[in-house]
């Protein structure tokens, strides 16, 4: 039994190996940082529609960096712009840190748009350091173990507000957060390889000219590209809008709504990565075995059932139901799509397609962030910049306001996948 486990997760080496150490370490401090971050906000002198303008500076710098970060994909060494990017982002990691307001952090998030430029290349060597055999539980085993890890992140970050304040355990959360890029820049620097032949030789063309040929070679893209890659990038996209509307005020609904204290979010948090943790593998192996279309579906159904249904909840317990129904549904979504964008873009078009329409992944119901990461694509900026603005102005109209309009979106989502979406019969390299 425990050779046959062996066998099957022989593939979890080199790159992958890199990258799951990386992401893990990485999301421990995200999710640490982002499950409380509008109450930084807050607790600078912001309101919640300042949280709004916030939440939609960092997707703004994506209109110039993934189209640079598209052509910089396919014709330079990956591994230079995810190093360069992660040594950029502990940088503007003390505009957070020492924020004596509101628009000092606004200004951090604009800053920190710009390291989107590692993403189109940490997914293409994603992509092709994965057999299309094994995508779907590579990713969810990638994803398992992150969310294993991270699992305690917010209850640990609740302790440290209550110890030292909203305001200084934010800036205390930030500067671990800076110190988990120094180590991520320097293993990828000593650990990670490219994955395609790089070629110095050519010259590198003006960022107008990059700029003029991605804008405005938008309509041959969506021409050339199939109809399931368009339809999936909807799925994604509508996913990244209902994130921008609503991810910032879970955590301000539950605690000021509702009336759960920052340590029963922290639990509910907890409880849902759990269940994370035991569903992704298995929901790996179904979008392998039983095809990733069915996945998508059963994920759509079951968010749009949980997610709205905050608006009704009353108490801990009804929270902590609709938190595990988003994590049931992030559980299918994750290795599905990921792996459905793989088999579908061929190899040497994945920094360009990845760049416009992301990795074609999209955190279900996020709590915190979920405007932003590889699952990003140019061609999602300015809808989700809108939708964060949007957001800010629905809670404060009614706070019910923005799961509203989640709802509307996820079916949106659900008729994409149902009409427009099939497995491919051959699936890409």
């Amino acid at each position: 039994m425990i050779r046959e486990l062996k066998n099957r997760f022989s593939f979890m080496k080199g790159n992958l190996t890199i990258l799951t150490i990386r992401q893990v370490v990485g999301m421990f401090f995200r999710r640490m940082v982002l499950s409380y971050a509008s109450l930084f906000v807050l607790a600078v002198g912001g309101n919640s529609s300042q949280i709004g303008i916030i939440n939609s500076l960092r997707p703004l710098a994506g209109l110039l960096m993934f189209p640079i970060a598209g052509y910089l994909t396919d014709r330079r060494s990956r591994v230079k712009i995810i190093v360069i990017a992660d040594i950029l982002n502990v940088i503007t990691m003390l505009f957070f840190v020492l924020a004596p307001s509101w628009e000092w952090i606004a200004v951090g998030s604009l800053l920190q748009g710009f390291m989107v430029v590692s993403f189109p290349p940490t997914s293409a060597i994603l992509a092709d350091s994965l057999e299309p055999r094994n995508r779907g539980i590579g990713i969810a085993t990638m994803g398992t173990i992150a969310n294993a890890v991270s699992m305690f992140s917010p209850y640990i970050a609740a302790t440290v507000l209550l110890m030292y304040g909203d305001n200084v355990g934010m800036r205390v959360l930030y500067s671990l957060l800076g110190l988990q890029f120094v180590f991520s820049a320097t293993l990828a620097h000593r650990k990670l390889v490219d994955t395609h032949k790089i070629d110095s030789s050519e010259p590198m063309p003006s960022v107008l000219v990059i700029l003029k040929n991605t804008y405005g070679g938008i309509p041959d893209l969506l021409r050339d590209t199939s109809k399931s890659v368009v339809a999936l990038g909807v799925v994604v996209l509508m996913g990244f809008v209902s994130n921008g509307i609503s991810s910032p005020f879970w955590v301000v609904y539950a605690t000021e709504i509702i009336g759960l204290t920052k340590i029963e979010w922290g639990i509910i948090l907890l409880y849902e990565s759990i269940l994370k943790v035991v569903l992704t593998i298995p929901s790996g192996m179904v979008a392998d075995k039983l095809g990733r279309t069915k996945s998508l579906t059963a994920a759509m159904v079951v968010s749009l059932v949980s997610l709205p249904a905050l608006i009704f909840a009353n108490g801990y317990f009804s929270v902590l139901l609709i938190r595990l129904g988003a994590a049931t549904a992030g559980a299918l979504f994750l290795p599905a799509s990921t792996a459905l964008m793989a088999d579908y873009v061929p190899r040497q078009l994945r920094g360009n397609v990845m760049a416009a329409f992301g990795r074609g992944s999209v955190m279900i119901g996020a709590t915190g962030g979920g405007t932003g990461g590889p699952g990003m694509g140019y061609l999602f900026v300015l809808p989700v910049m809108a939708s964060s603005i949007v957001g800010g102005i629905l809670y404060n109209m009614n706070p019910a306001y923005p799961w509203y309009a989640v709802a509307v979106a996820t079916v949106v989502q659900l008729i994409c996948v149902i009409l427009f979406i099939r497995d491919p019969e051959k699936a890409q390299s």
